[in-house]
């Protein structure tokens, strides 16, 4: 989804804008990284800190809420994007039944079940990726071949175009898991599981980002959450097949990690007055609300927001933690980053 969004939306700009969402992405990991390894190393625990921690586990409970209903949008989008019942009503009926089964699953048996799934669908996943990175390499040579590479004007500039790269951070998302795996992983393998996970996942967009820009020509009129699989004809046959099974894949399984963290945050951040299995109830009723009362673009700028105002509170804790580890630079760097982290939740906005 995010290919076609910035190719429309930025033209022949959109790997810059897509490298400034990674370098962005990286930086707030960068925060949290940081206090990650000073956990590891205090002693004592600070007041404030925990307040500031407190404070964005919450945020990030609420971020999760919105995170799931923007994943199974895209699952019931997909679900129906090769079948007569591609629109808008059936893919919400789809993503509400979903929804539905998830709660099911997360009250009777809890999702260990369904978690496990992860490990085959990441691989699965990953293999799809490849096939459409090799496809459009090839289709980027043979364009290139007959000279017809384009460089296409950006549709939005100025302030507009800052506001939509913000309302797109929601797509650089996922690394601050890293961050609550302490009681399986210590804080070194939880620093370099983030590097690792940012540095693969950029690689991976600026190359399909550079090859989709310059080598497919994105309709501004049909641009919905699921372009890619029209475009993706002109590229191979099969690939439109094999993206759908990703994306149904993908967003499930991100909806059942989500939906679990959210609601193992919730439990956590109320002491246990609101038990797991009710906190599950949570992100499903907002996720169905969501569902019925906005589009797919303007859920996903409400979730960038989220994020943002999480990572600008990381980042202050970050900034707070080196004030009192006598390091003006990082103190500097941290508040730097909350500030843009509130001005992101602040002025984000969605793909028109």
């Amino acid at each position: 989804m995010l290919g076609p969004i910035l190719d429309v939306s930025y033209g022949g700009y959109a790997p810059l804008v897509m490298l400034a969402l990674c370098a962005l992405a990286y930086a707030f990991g960068g925060a949290i990284r940081f206090n990650i390894a000073q956990n590891a190393r205090r002693t004592r625990p600070f007041p404030l800190l925990q307040r500031l921690e407190t404070a964005a586990s919450a945020v990030l409970a609420f971020a999760y809420f919105i995170s799931v209903a923007h994943y199974l949008n895209l699952f019931g989008a997909f679900g129906v994007s090769l079948t007569q019942l591609d629109d808008a009503c059936h893919a919400n009926l789809l993503t509400t039944a979903v929804f539905t089964f998830i709660l099911a699953i997360g009250w009777t048996r809890g999702f260990a079940a369904l978690e496990r799934l992860e490990q085959v669908s990441v691989g699965i996943k990953l293999a799809i990726i490849a096939g459409l990175i090799i496809g459009l390499a090839a289709y980027f040579g043979k364009t290139a071949g007959a000279g017809a590479l384009a460089f296409d004007p950006p549709q939005v500039t100025g302030w507009a175009a800052i506001t939509l790269a913000a309302g797109l951070l929601i797509t650089v998302q996922g690394f601050e898991t890293s961050r609550y795996l302490g009681a399986t992983y210590d804080a070194p393998v939880r620093v370099r599981s983030m590097r690792m996970a940012q540095g693969i996942s950029t690689v991976i967009y600026m190359v399909y980002v550079v090859l989709l820009t310059y080598a497919v020509d994105t309709d501004p009129r049909a641009l919905d959450e699921t372009t890619i699989i029209d475009m993706m004809h002109l590229v191979a046959p099969i690939l439109p097949l094999l993206l759908v099974a990703a994306a149904l894949s993908a967003q499930f399984s991100a909806a059942i990690a989500d939906t679990a963290g959210s609601g193992g945050l919730i439990a956590e951040v109320t002491a246990g007055r609101i038990p797991e299995k009710l906190a599950y109830a949570l992100p499903v009723g907002l996720g169905i609300l969501l569902t019925w009362s906005f589009n797919i673009f303007e859920i996903i700028s409400y979730a960038s927001r989220a994020f943002a105002l999480y990572y600008a509170i990381q980042a202050l804790i970050a900034a707070v933690s080196a004030h009192q580890g006598g390091r003006p630079l990082g103190t500097a760097l941290g508040a730097g980053l909350s500030v843009l982290g509130l001005a992101i939740a602040v002025f984000g906005t969605p793909v028109e």
